[in-house]
C-alpha cells in the first residue's frame, strides 16, 4: 500500500506504476538534464485505496458498465453519480502506513511543502484525448499527515469529475485500466518560474518572479520571450504585469479536521502565500539573462531529442547556493495531453456558450463590428466597446478584475465572460472552438473546424452540449410570484435599451442605476459628446438623449428609476475623441460632479433631457450624481436641477452615490443640504479605501468588498442614512457577486438592493431568507 517510486531510479517496467510524466521526467532525468527531483505515489496505491473504500459494493467496479448504470447521456444522473464517489473518497480513510512513508520520502527534501501532479498511463483510445488536459489539477500542501491525506485524496477524487466521467467515455477509455500515480515533489521559494512552449511556430518563454502558481492562476501577465527555435535568438521580448507573486508561508500549519476546506483552490493555496511586489521588481524581467540562456540551451537539446512539440516548466529555487534552473514538468507529444487544451482564468459573468474565438490581440485596434455570437478575446475591453459586445457570445480578456469593466458589461447583457487570462491572445487561435464557463473561469479548447474532423463532428457536439448541461443555467430565472414580498426593495441596474422588454417583466421594484455613461454610447455615434457640443449640434444630442430615457421611463412607469448622470474617465474612451480634452489622463481624472464644476454643458444637457421626461408626463425619473467629493460640487449640481425645474415635480428626488471616503464623515451636512437619498457604490468605496485599482486583476485578491473596512464603512453609511431620515440603496456589485452579505444589509437597515438581471433571482431569495431568519430571532426574543 506504501508503494513508492524515486524519480530518478524509474525504469521501463515501472511505467505503468508511474504514470507517463513521471515516467519522461525520469528518463529526461536520467540523460542529465537539471529535473527537479521528487517520488511517485504508484497507481496500484489508489486501487486497493478504491477496492477498501466500500466492502458490500466496489463503488467504481467496472463503470460505466457497473451495478450502477451510469449513462452519461444523462447529466443528471451522471453528475450524482459523480457527487457521490467523490464524496466517498473524500470521506474516506488513508492508511497511516502510506501517510508515514510520504512524510518520511518528503522529509528527505527538506521542504516545508509538496505538490502532487497527476501522472497518468492511459490505455488505448477509440479517438484523440488530447482536449481532456484540465481535469486532472495539481494540489499543494504541507508536509503534515493530515495536509497529505486531504490533497491525496483530492488529486485522486479528480478521476471521477463529472467531465471526467463523460471524457474517458466519449475517449472510449476503460476506467479501471487507467493508471493513475501521482508525482510528488518539494516546492522551495523561488527567485523566477514559468513555461517554455515549443511548437511549429517558435518558441515563447513565460516568467514571473516567485513560485509558478502565479502563472497558473492567471494572475500575472507574465514576461514572454519569442525565440528563434533554430539559432536560440531571442527575436522579441514584452515586460509583462507583475504586480504580485507567490511563496511558502512560513507560519507553523495544523488541519482542523472539523473544518476540512470543501474546495480543491482551498487545499491547493494552503501553504502558499502571496505578496506585492515592489514597483522596481514589476518593471524588472524576472529572468536574468544567464538563465535565459541556459533555458534555451536546454530546449535545444530537448527538441533534437524528443522533436519540436514540448512544453517545459521550470523554476530557479532560492536554496541553491548556485540558484541552478530546474525543470519541473516536460510535456512531449508522446504523453498525449497538452496543458494548453484546457486554460483558467477569472469568472466574472455566469454562463456557458460554445462558439468560435474572434482573437483581437491589439485592443488599440478596435473593429468595428465582429460576427454574432464569437467568442470575443482581446487584452482588455473598455466601455467603448459595448456596440462589439452586443454582438459577442462570450468574453475572454487577459486583465480585468469582478468588477472590471468587461465584467460589468458582460454580466448586464447576459454574456459568459472570463477575465484576467494571461497570455490569452496568444494561446487562443484564431477561429477554434471553444467552451467557456463563466461561473468557473475555465476555457476548454475543443479544437480547429477542418476537414478531417468531420467525422467525428456529430460526436463532439454532443460531447458539448453534455459539457453545458453538466452546470447549465438561464440568464434569468423566474421568481416564483405566489412567494410573499419582501420588505427590503430590489431593483435593477440596466444601461441598454435593448434588454428593456427583457428585464420589465421581472419582479423589481424598479432601476437602482441607470448608467448613463454606457447608455450614451449607443448615441454618440462614436463622437465624444464634447464634440457634438463643440460642433454645434446640441439639438440633434438632446433629441437623441431624451429619447432613450423616455424609453425606460415608459417601460417602467410608474417604478421609479435613478438615473446617474455621466461619470466617465477618459482613459476609458480611447476611441471617443475629446477635441477639448487637455489634461493627461489619470485613474480618477476630472470625474464625477467635479468635471460638472470645469465644464457644466453636458451636464445642463442631461437636466434638460431629464426635465423633457418629465414634461412628457414621467413623473418616476429620479438623478443620481455620481462622486460627489465636495459639499461645493452637491450644492453646485443642486443649483443647477433647480434651475432646470426639476424640483417643481414633487415626486423627483435628488440622490447622490455614497463611493468617495469623505461621505462617511459628510452625509450629515449633505442630507442638510438636500440629499433626498444615497446608493452605496462598492466598487469605488472600496477600491478608494484599500487603495486598489478595480482593474487590475493581479490584486483581485486585495479588492474585496467584504473586507472588515468596507462593511464597516457600508454599515456606517446605512446608521448615518437612517439617523439623517434619508432611504439608503447600494449599487456596487457587491450584493451580486457575494449573496452571503445581504443578510448583513437587510440587518443593519438597508432599503433597497440594486443589482444586474442575472443577479435578480438570486439576490431575492438571499433577501426572503434574511428578512425570514430575523423576524423567527425577534419571535424567538418575545417568548423568553
Amino acid at each position: 500500500m506504501d508503494k513508492l517510486y524515486w524519480l530518478e531510479k524509474i525504469k521501463l517496467q515501472d511505467r505503468a506504476e508511474v504514470g507517463d510524466k513521471a515516467f519522461y521526467l525520469s528518463k529526461i532525468m536520467q540523460r542529465g538534464y537539471p529535473v527537479l527531483s521528487g517520488f511517485v505515489i504508484a497507481a496500484s496505491v489508489l486501487r486497493k485505496f478504491l477496492e477498501n473504500l466500500n466492502s458490500s459494493e466496489a463503488l467504481v467496479a467496472d463503470l460505466p458498465h457497473s451495478s450502477l448504470h451510469l449513462d452519461v447521456n444523462n447529466w443528471r444522473q451522471l453528475r450524482q453519480v459523480a457527487s457521490g464517489l467523490r464524496q466517498e473518497i473524500i470521506n474516506a480513510t488513508v492508511p497511516p502506513q502510506l501517510l508515514n512513508a510520504i512524510l518520511k520520502a518528503a522529509r528527505q527534501f527538506e521542504t516545508e511543502c509538496l505538490i502532487f501532479r497527476p501522472s497518468l498511463m492511459l490505455p488505448n483510445a477509440k479517438q484523440s484525448i488530447g482536449s481532456i488536459s484540465g481535469l486532472l489539477e495539481s494540489q499543494v500542501c504541507f508536509c503534515e499527515p493530515e495536509a497529505i491525506a486531504i490533497a491525496l485524496k483530492q488529486t485522486w477524487s479528480q478521476l471521477f469529475r463529472a467531465r471526467s466521467l463523460l471524457y474517458w467515455q466519449q475517449a472510449g477509455i476503460d476506467l479501471q485500466q487507467i493508471n493513475f500515480a501521482i508525482l510528488a515533489q518539494p516546492i522551495q521559494n523561488a527567485i523566477a518560474s514559468g513555461l517554455l512552449v515549443a511548437n511549429s511556430s517558435g518558441w515563447e518563454i513565460q516568467a514571473t518572479w516567485g513560485l509558478g502558481m502565479a502563472i497558473t492562476y492567471g494572475e500575472v501577465l507574465p514576461d514572454s520571450y519569442y525565440i528563434h527555435p533554430e539559432t536560440g535568438a531571442v527575436l522579441e521580448q514584452q515586460l509583462g504585469n507583475k504586480m504580485l507573486a507567490y511563496r511558502i508561508e512560513n507560519t507553523n500549519y495544523r488541519v482542523d479536521l472539523q473544518h476540512v476546506p470543501s474546495s480543491v483552490e482551498t487545499v491547493e493555496r494552503s501553504c502558499l502565500q502571496t505578496y506585492l511586489l515592489e514597483e522596481i521588481q514589476q518593471k524588472q524581467y524576472a529572468l536574468p539573462e544567464e538563465y535565459l540562456q541556459q533555458l534555451i540551451k536546454l530546449a535545444k537539446q530537448i527538441a533534437r531529442e524528443f522533436g519540436k512539440n514540448f512544453t517545459l516548466e521550470w523554476t530557479i529555487p532560492e536554496q541553491e547556493p548556485s540558484s541552478t534552473l530546474y525543470l519541473t514538468q516536460v510535456i512531449t507529444p508522446q504523453l498525449g495531453i497538452s496543458n494548453f487544451h484546457f486554460l483558467k482564468g477569472l469568472g466574472t459573468a455566469a454562463g456557458r456558450v460554445t462558439a468560435t474565438a474572434y482573437v483581437i490581440a491589439n485592443s488599440q485596434q478596435k473593429p468595428a463590428q465582429i460576427p454574432k455570437g464569437v467568442i470575443l478575446v482581446t487584452p482588455v475591453i473598455t466601455p467603448d466597446w459595448l456596440p462589439i459586445l452586443q454582438q459577442a457570445g462570450g468574453i475572454i480578456t487577459e486583465q480585468g478584475g469582478l468588477t472590471s469593466h468587461a465584467a460589468i458589461l458582460a454580466r448586464e447583457l447576459g454574456i459568459p465572460a472570463i477575465v484576467n487570462l494571461a497570455n490569452a491572445t496568444n494561446l487562443i487561435q484564431h477561429g477554434e472552438q471553444l467552451l467557456i464557463d463563466g461561473d468557473k473561469g475555465e476555457v476548454y479548447r475543443l479544437g480547429m473546424s477542418t476537414a478531417e474532423d468531420s467525422a467525428n463532428t456529430q460526436q463532439e457536439n454532443q460531447t458539448r452540449k453534455q459539457l453545458e448541461q453538466l452546470s447549465s443555467h438561464h440568464l434569468i430565472h423566474p421568481i416564483n410570484l405566489d412567494q410573499p414580498m419582501t420588505a427590503t426593495q430590489l431593483l435593477v441596474n440596466l444601461s441598454q435599451p435593448s434588454l428593456i422588454e427583457q428585464v420589465q417583466s421581472l419582479p423589481v421594484d424598479g432601476v437602482g442605476l441607470l448608467r448613463s455613461e454606457l447608455m450614451s454610447l449607443n448615441i454618440l455615434d462614436g463622437q465624444h459628446p464634447h464634440t457634438w457640443l463643440n460642433e454645434g449640434h446640441q439639438v440633434q444630442l438632446l433629441e437623441r438623449w431624451c429619447e432613450t430615457i423616455m424609453q425606460f421611463a415608459r417601460a417602467f412607469a410608474p417604478r421609479p428609476i435613478f438615473y446617474r448622470s455621466l461619470d466617465w474617465r477618459s482613459h476609458e474612451l480611447p476611441s471617443l475623441k475629446d477635441n477639448l480634452q487637455s489634461s493627461p489622463a489619470s485613474i480618477l481624472g476630472e470625474r464625477g460632479t467635479f468635471s460638472y464644476l470645469a465644464n457644466p454643458a453636458l451636464f445642463e444637457i442631461e437636466l434638460t433631457a431629464l426635465a423633457t421626461v418629465q414634461k412628457a408626463g414621467y413623473t418616476n425619473i429620479h438623478l443620481l450624481l455620481p462622486f460627489v467629493r465636495t459639499l461645493e460640487e452637491f450644492r453646485f449640481c443642486r443649483q443647477k436641477v433647480e434651475q432646470a425645474n426639476l424640483t417643481q415635480v414633487p415626486q423627483f428626488q435628488l440622490w447622490m452615490m455614497a463611493e468617495v471616503p469623505s461621505v462617511l464623515f459628510l452625509l450629515p451636512e449633505y442630507i442638510k443640504a438636500g440629499v433626498q437619498g444615497i446608493s452605496i457604490g462598492t466598487n469605488d468605496l472600496t477600491q478608494l479605501l484599500l487603495g486598489v485599482d478595480r482593474e487590475h486583476g493581479q490584486l483581485a485578491k486585495a479588492f474585496d468588498e467584504r473586507h472588515p473596512a468596507v462593511m464597516g464603512a457600508i454599515a456606517q453609511l446605512i446608521r448615518m442614512a437612517t439617523e439623517g431620515g434619508i432611504p439608503c440603496s447600494i449599487c456596487g456589485q457587491a450584493p451580486a457577486l457575494y449573496p452571503e452579505i445581504v443578510e448583513h444589509l437587510v440587518k443593519w437597515g438597508i432599503t433597497s438592493i440594486s443589482v444586474e438581471p442575472e443577479a435578480v433571482s438570486r439576490t431575492y431569495q438571499a433577501i426572503a431568507r434574511a428578512e425570514k431568519r430575523l423576524l423567527l430571532e425577534a419571535a424567538r426574543r418575545q417568548m423568553q
